[in-house]
């Protein structure tokens, strides 16, 4: 029988779990050889940015504490920076450090993102 804990729990294990799938796409979007061109504005690629902003945003459902929400900001931001160089090694794809730094951006847009109510989605979620 289900519980509300059971529940809970279950929905915390599909929440991550469609987190590491979106993880899966941003390393997808960034080998692919045929990448999606989204226009930049201001100079910052808004594809980068959005991406690591959803990541961030997402990932901060589950983890409140400011502990585990900067390791996931460090992560999150570690992993832009070996994408740029994955993306070198490919030979189809540019080395940029502004998409390093579009990456970071997005990040930090992400974690302040969740500092507001927009970082309560999970548990409310839970409980309607």
């Amino acid at each position: 029988m289900l519980n509300a804990s059971n529940i809970t729990a279950r929905r915390r294990k599909a929440w991550f779990a469609t987190g590491i799938a979106f993880i899966c796409l941003v390393i997808w979007l960034s080998l692919t050889p045929s990448p999606i061109i989204i226009d930049s504005v201001d100079g910052i690629k808004t594809g980068h940015f959005m991406a690591y902003s959803w990541l961030m945003l997402w990932f901060s459902q589950l983890y409140r504490s400011a502990r585990a929400r900067i390791a996931w900001a460090v992560g999150f931001v570690l992993m832009g920076v070996a994408l740029e160089y994955a993306q070198a090694a490919t030979g189809y794809r540019d080395f940029a450090y502004s998409d390093m730094r579009d990456n970071g951006y997005g990040v930090l847009a992400g974690a302040i993102l969740a500092l507001t109510p927009l970082g309560g989605l999970f548990d409310r979620f839970n409980r309607g």
